[in-house]
């Protein structure tokens, strides 16, 4: 019998981030909770766990990919564009978060997206301040703001100690998407 909602923040340099709150989102399904995961960042692309979720019959989780990519330079999106749908995503994590649909909050990219000035700090405090008690919300991403880290009951921080990137090889299918 869940008593508190967790506020978990999965940050850090290493790999690892997303892939243990898709963890988080597989255990909670499996204990009949509902699960709504809200992409901050990562938009448009297919990665394996969106096949995987939509795989699972019924509708207790879903996922939903709200950013428009990488902040980087080469991608032709403007920052405002980038700032845009930031906001759009944190509406849906409110409205989310007021619905009493989801016993669960995952919030992919979040601190990437403080961290690159997409959103304002004080907007997700706020918004962990908001979260119902019954509700877990999860917070992933790299750099999380101290602020965060602080209001949370749980704080993970993923270490990279070796990536095969740094030795040339590419991103793999299955293993980073």
């Amino acid at each position: 019998m869940q008593t508190k909602g967790l506020v978990i923040v999965n940050t850090g340099n290493g790999k690892g981030k997303t892939t243990a709150a898709l963890g988080l989102a597989l255990r909670a399904w499996g204990q009949h909770l509902r699960v709504l995961i809200i992409q901050f960042i990562k938009g448009g692309s297919k990665y394996g766990e969106l096949e995987a979720l939509r795989s699972l019959p019924g509708n207790r989780i879903e996922i939903v990919q709200m950013g428009e990519g990488f902040t980087r330079k080469d991608t032709g999106i403007s920052r405002e564009e980038h700032i845009k749908a930031a906001r759009d995503a944190l509406n849906k994590a409110r409205d989310a978060e007021k619905s009493g649909l989801w016993d669960m909050l995952i919030l992919d990219e979040i601190n990437y997206a403080v961290k690159f000035g997409l959103l304002d700090e004080q907007a997700v405090l706020c918004l962990l301040a908001d979260k119902p008690e019954t509700m877990h919300l999860v917070l992933t991403g790299r750099d999380a703001a101290e602020a965060v880290t602080a209001k949370a009951d749980l704080v993970t921080e993923m270490r990279e100690i070796k990536h095969p990137y740094k030795a040339g090889i590419k991103a793999q299918k299955g293993i980073e998407f």
